[in-house]
C-alpha cells in the first residue's frame, strides 16, 4: 500500500494535516470540554475483560491475566520455543502485534500485553511525580509478568512507548532481558535534551499529552474516534483493519485508560528523564536491534542508529520502507529482520 510519505514520529499523518485537525479538533470540543471526563480509578476497581475477548486476532493463542505487584496485565501467548515479549504502543494495545505475531509464533515463545493504562491492562494511581507510569513500574510489570509464566530470561520487541519500556527494562534488569528490539524510536532523554522546531512540530502530541489534567483528556475524550482516524490517516483499512480499529477506539474511548496514557507521557517527562539521567554513561549489555520507518519523522529528524550506537556495543539497525506503524504495515519484513536476531 502506498502512505504518506511524511508519517508524523509516534503518530500516522502528515503533520500539517494533524495540526489543522487538531485544531479543529480543540475548537469543536470548547463547550464540551467544561465538563471533565472521569480520572483513572485505582487497580482495585479494574474490571477483568471477557476471556479470549481479543482471540480473533491471534489463532493457536491462549489469553493471560497476571496480576503483578502495581497492577494487572491482560494479553496473549502461544507458540513454542525461546520466549519473546512484545510491547505496544501508544494509541494501540496488544492487538498491534496480530499480523506478526502467529509468524513469530512457529520459532518462538510469543507473550504480547499491554502495558499497564492500556488496553485492557489494569490502571493503577498515577502516584507521587507520575512515577505511576514511569517506564521503571511498567517495565516491572512485564519482567514479573516474564516471571509468572516460567521465563527467567527473555528477548524484548518494543514498538514506540513499548520500546522506551523496553529500553528501561534492558537497563533496569540486564540479567533478564537477553537481546532487545525497538522499533521506530530514539531515547527519550535525547529527545527532551535536544528540542527543537522541527521535534516540537513532528511530536507536538508530547506537549499536548503532558499538560495537566484532566485538559488532554477531556478534549480526546469527546472527539476519541475522530482523533484516532486522524492518527492513522490512510493506514484505515489496509494496513489497520476496521477490526483491530474497532478494538483500539474500544479502549481509547475509556476516560480511564485515556487518562493513563497522559499519565505515560506525563512520566516521560518528568520522572522517566530523572531516572535516564541517572543511567547516563550506563551502556545496554544486551544486542540491541534497531528499526525504523523510512517514511516517518525519526527518519527526517535523526540518525538513528548512530543514537542507538552511543548507548550499546552490540547495535545493529536499519530503516525498512514503511511509516511509524511497522508491526501492521510491514509484517513480513519486519519478521524477517527480527527472526534471527532472536533466535541465539
Amino acid at each position: 500500500m502506498s502512505t504518506n510519505p511524511t508519517l508524523a514520529a509516534e503518530g500516522g499523518v502528515d503533520r500539517r494535516d494533524f495540526l489543522d485537525a487538531s485544531l479543529a479538533m480543540l475548537l469543536g470540543s470548547a463547550a464540551a470540554a467544561l465538563a471533565p471526563p472521569a480520572r483513572a480509578q485505582a487497580d482495585p476497581a479494574f474490571q477483568r475483560p471477557a476471556r479470549g475477548s481479543t482471540l480473533r486476532f491471534f489463532p493457536g493463542f491462549k489469553p493471560i491475566q497476571i496480576r503483578t505487584s502495581g497492577a494487572t496485565i491482560n494479553g496473549v501467548m502461544g507458540g513454542k520455543g525461546l520466549p519473546v515479549l512484545l510491547l505496544q504502543g501508544f494509541p494501540q494495545t496488544h492487538v498491534e502485534w496480530h499480523r506478526i505475531a502467529p509468524m513469530l509464533a512457529r520459532d518462538f515463545t510469543v507473550v504480547a500485553t499491554d502495558l499497564r493504562g492500556y488496553g485492557d491492562s489494569s490502571k493503577p494511581p498515577e502516584g507521587q511525580n507520575h512515577e505511576g507510569y514511569s517506564k521503571r513500574a511498567i517495565g516491572v510489570d512485564q519482567v514479573e509478568v516474564m516471571s509468572q509464566l516460567g521465563f527467567d530470561r527473555f528477548a524484548v520487541v518494543g514498538h514506540d512507548r513499548g520500546g522506551r519500556v523496553a529500553h528501561r527494562m534492558a537497563l533496569d534488569h540486564s540479567d533478564r532481558v537477553t537481546r532487545l528490539a525497538v522499533l521506530d524510536i530514539v531515547p527519550t532523554y535525547k529527545l527532551y535534551a535536544t528540542v527543537t522546531k522541527e521535534f516540537a512540530t513532528a511530536y507536538f502530541h508530547w506537549f499536548f499529552l503532558i499538560q495537566p489534567a484532566p485538559f488532554p483528556e477531556t478534549l480526546l475524550n469527546n472527539n476519541a474516534d475522530f482523533v484516532l482516524r486522524t492518527l492513522f490517516g490512510t493506514l484505515i483499512p489496509d494496513v489497520v483493519t476496521e477490526d483491530a480499529y474497532a478494538e483500539y477506539l474500544r479502549c481509547f474511548k475509556s476516560p480511564e485508560t485515556l487518562h493513563a496514557m497522559c499519565e505515560d507521557y506525563r512520566a516521560a517527562a518528568t520522572v522517566d528523564l530523572e531516572h535516564d539521567k541517572s543511567n547516563l554513561g550506563t551502556s545496554i549489555k544486551c544486542p540491541l536491534l534497531v528499526l525504523w520507518g523510512r517514511n516517518g519523522a525519526m527518519h527526517r529528524l535523526y540518525d538513528v542508529l548512530a543514537t542507538w550506537k552511543e548507548l550499546g556495543s552490540d547495535v545493529r539497525g536499519k530503516a525498512l520502507p514503511g511509516g511509524h506503524f511497522l508491526p501492521e504495515q510491514l509484517p513480513d519484513q519486519l519478521h524477517a529482520e527480527l527472526r534471527p536476531f532472536l533466535a541465539p
